[in-house]
C-alpha cells in the first residue's frame, strides 16, 4: 500500500478517538464517581469509558472499557451519537457516545472510580461531569445525534448540534 495521502491541513485537526458507556437499567443509569487521584473530572460522577487503542473499532473498545470500569459484560452495546470537542486549534476529541442494558457479570468499582446506579430524575443531586445532564437525555430518547463542544473564553461549554 503507498503512504497515506491525508494531511493534518490548516483548519483541519487531529482527535482522539473516545468513547463515552452510559449503562441503563430502566430509569437507572451506571456512573463513576471520579477517584480523587484522577486527571480529570476527580469527584465528578460520569459515565464509562475511555480511548480507542490501536486496533480496535469503537464497539470492541466501549466493551472493553466497560468490563476493566465496571467488571460487567455489555451484550448490546450501540452507537448513539457522536461528540467532537474543541481542544486546541490543531487538537479535538472525537466521542462516541455508546449505551447498552443487557449485562452481565458481578459489578465492581475500578481505580477509575466508584460505581453507583443513579436515578436519572436524580442527575442533578449529584456532581456531574457537565455535559452529562445535555448527553443523557439524548441517549434515552433513541435518536442519533451530532454534537459540537467549544469553549469560549470565560472557559463555558458552547453545545452546538449537528442537523
Amino acid at each position: 500500500m503507498s503512504k497515506n495521502p491525508q494531511k493534518i491541513l490548516k483548519n483541519r485537526y487531529m482527535v482522539v478517538a473516545r468513547t463515552l458507556i452510559l449503562l441503563f437499567d430502566g430509569r437507572k443509569v451506571l456512573l463513576q464517581k471520579g477517584a480523587p487521584t484522577k486527571k480529570l473530572w476527580a469527584g465528578l460522577y460520569n459515565g464509562l469509558g475511555g480511548h480507542i487503542e490501536r486496533g480496535e473499532d469503537v464497539i470492541s473498545a466501549a466493551k472493553r472499557e466497560a468490563r476493566e470500569e465496571s467488571g460487567l459484560a455489555v451484550h448490546n452495546l450501540q452507537i448513539n451519537g457522536v461528540v467532537m470537542i474543541d481542544v486546541e486549534p490543531e487538537q479535538g476529541i472525537c466521542m462516541f457516545v455508546c449505551s447498552g442494558n443487557d449485562l452481565s457479570g458481578t459489578m465492581k468499582s475500578s481505580d477509575e472510580g466508584l460505581l453507583e446506579w443513579v436515578d436519572v430524575s436524580e442527575l442533578g443531586n449529584h456532581p456531574c461531569v457537565e455535559d452529562l445532564p445535555i448527553i443523557i437525555p439524548r441517549v434515552m430518547k433513541g435518536d442519533f445525534f451530532s454534537l459540537q463542544y467549544l469553549y469560549g473564553e470565560d472557559g463555558k461549554l458552547i453545545v452546538r448540534e449537528g442537523v
